[in-house]
């Protein structure tokens, strides 16, 4: 979704490791590493950044390798999934800036037309969750409850 309204070519990634299983130099347990992921999402840190913890502080690669399922399965399954999918609240945010900078700025043209852009990537990204059952049915994107949500 981030090359449709650009004209950019995105942007290559990287592979990871074919090898299956948990690494032989990967120091901490599955359990503490169950633990650690149970703790941080009590403490409301989003499912990326868990990630990015685990990877920086514990040495753990790739959360999937070393639980046998995704970290979004897992949290899951522990009841610990956010309400909303953290992409679909980064985009509600974005547009909420951008709405308050419009009031400030209204002849902001250019912040005008990439506002249309963020929340057709919102209502794009809504009806997929929708249709996953990710968030509640009936739930549409509306600009004016959107500032209360992300608080």
């Amino acid at each position: 979704m981030a090359k449709l309204h650009s004209k950019k070519k995105g942007k290559s990634g990287s592979n990871p490791p074919k090898k299956e299983g948990v690494p032989e130099w990967m120091e901490i347990s599955e359990g503490e590493v169950e633990e650690t992921i149970r703790k941080l999402a009590r403490e409301g840190v989003p499912p990326a950044k868990i990630g990015l913890i685990l990877r920086d502080q514990y040495g753990v690669p790739l959360v999937e390798r070393a639980l046998g399922m995704s970290m979004l399965e897992f949290l899951e399954k522990e009841n610990l999934l956010p309400k909303f999918p953290e992409d679909l609240l980064s985009l509600i945010k974005k547009a909420v800036g951008m709405r308050n900078h419009l009031k400030q700025n209204n002849p902001d043209t250019h912040n005008k037309v990439k506002l249309i852009h963020v929340e057709s990537k919102i209502h794009r990204l809504s009806k997929y969750y929708r249709k996953t059952k990710r968030i509640p049915a009936g739930w549409k994107y509306d600009p004016e409850t959107a500032a209360l949500l992300i608080k």
